[in-house]
């Protein structure tokens, strides 16, 4: 993957266009720049034409892109300046509202809702796009570009239609994301430190001052090594190899077992083999001491298994969402619905858990950035031992893609369910505010 795709010859170093005009658009950038934590100053002030970001969580890159694209627009008068969001949607719920609260309507001559875009006093346009949908942007002649959290951005997108659409005005562009993994951000980053014309920079959570740091301690507590050092350290992490790293003979222990209280079933429907894991919640820890391996089941049988074995407890079962709409028996009856008819209380959200999430939960308990370790399973589950020890990422894929050839994800799949559910785990790496997932589902 090339930076350099679609740059005619002789183009590389010459500065953008930059046509200053005196409106009262200048003395309100200016105010916003005055605005700026000092290293997003830092990145501002380069005067390199190409510039990438590699940034912790909480950083301010949103509020950074914002004001660059406006001062771009009150700089030249008719520019074309586009925010560029891995999607359509992201685009909208994260910089359209801040976007239109950082500009007063004075300022502005048009604002349209449906394409995300406003016209300056001045004739300049911002207007924000989604990288899902990137052959509908072809055609467009473009100023200036900022591409948030570009690591989620097609590479095709910024190589076959945003550099060219830059050529013939030697627009700018600026890349800022979180890492993500080895993936095309971090080839290009690599990249850009060789190549003239560009500038690298690299800050963590704590460097951008607006996180207090006993947040980021808390961050530290709750996530896994590899993860806490991406989303706040901003470093370049390998997500190829092993799912769970971590995962070794220190989290196997022959001494959990049913402490008796409520029963905690993580499951995963399959048409094969219906798996599922059997838990106990000990203090903040998690206590895996039998798991489900029926092979050419059904959801009935195994709600029926479940009670049999256990008569008179209460099981709480956390089972994959999407079973809320699943059907997979004659009468109708979900597989949520089922389970509930056996007397199971069934806890699970209205959308699906994203797998980065899943993974992330699961890595937290098996040993966090301080090395503490909160999951224990009994030798006896046998599949889920085995698929935490063997379950790698697909080789080639981006972001989180597990390789399900080996068949042992469905016991991961089932525990995850549980963990981010009946954990109350804390996911600052996503929310930023130290709330939980399921503290905001129910």
């Amino acid at each position: 993957m090339s930076l350099l795709a679609g740059c005619p010859k002789g183009l590389l170093l010459e500065p953008p266009i930059a046509e200053v005009i005196d409106t009262d658009l200048l003395p309100f950038a200016n105010g916003l720049i005055d605005g700026l934590t000092v290293p997003q100053t830092q990145v501002f002030d380069d005067p390199a034409r190409f510039r990438m970001l590699a940034a912790g969580r909480r950083f301010g890159k949103t509020h950074l892109s914002l004001v660059q694209l406006i001062v771009w627009g009150a700089q030249k008068a008719g520019s074309l300046n586009w925010y560029l969001a891995p999607t359509y949607r992201a685009a909208k719920s994260i910089a359209w509202r801040q976007l239109k609260a950082m500009v007063p309507p004075e300022l502005f001559a048009e604002k349209n809702e449906v394409d995300l875009s406003i016209e300056l006093i001045n004739g300049s346009r911002i207007e924000l796009k989604g990288g899902d949908r990137y052959d509908s942007l072809r055609g467009n002649s473009l100023s200036n570009v900022i591409l948030d959290e570009a690591a989620y951005i097609p590479a095709d997108c910024w190589e076959m239609v945003i550099r060219p659409a830059l050529a013939d005005q030697r627009g700018s562009a600026i890349f800022i994301s979180t890492p993500a993994g080895y993936n095309h951000f971090h080839e290009w980053f690599e990249q850009a430190d060789e190549e003239p014309g560009w500038q690298t920079f690299s800050f963590n959570t704590i460097e951008g001052g607006n996180v207090p740091p006993e947040e980021v301690e808390l961050a530290r507590r709750t996530l896994d090594e590899r993860t806490f050092k991406q989303e706040f350290l901003a470093s370049f992490e390998t997500f190829s190899g092993r799912v769970f790293p971590e995962f070794d003979d220190a989290n196997v222990d022959e001494r959990v077992a049913d402490i008796g209280g409520p029963i905690l079933v993580g499951l995963d429907f399959n048409v094969g083999v219906m798996a599922g894991v059997i838990c106990s919640k000990v203090g903040d820890t998690l206590h895996q001491w039998d798991e489900i391996a029926v092979k050419n089941s059904n959801t009935d049988e195994v709600a029926m298994m479940l009670r049999e074995r256990f008569p008179n407890r209460r099981i709480l079962c956390y089972p994959d969402p999407t079973g809320r709409a699943r059907k997979t028996s004659a009468s109708g009856a979900t597989d949520h619905g089922i389970l509930r008819k056996y007397g199971l209380e069934v806890i699970a959200p209205k959308a699906p858990w994203a797998v980065k999430d899943r993974l992330n939960a699961t890595n937290w308990l098996i040993c966090n950035a301080e090395k503490q370790r909160r999951m224990f399973i009994h030798p006896r589950c046998k599949n889920t031992i085995k698929g935490y020890r063997s379950v790698t990422f697909k080789e080639g894929a981006e972001d989180f893609v597990v390789d399900k050839d080996p068949g042992l994800e469905h016991w991961i799949d089932g525990a995850g369910y549980l963990i981010l559910s009946a954990m109350n785990q804390v996911k600052p790496w996503k929310t930023g505010s130290g709330k939980s997932r399921a503290a905001q589902v129910w």
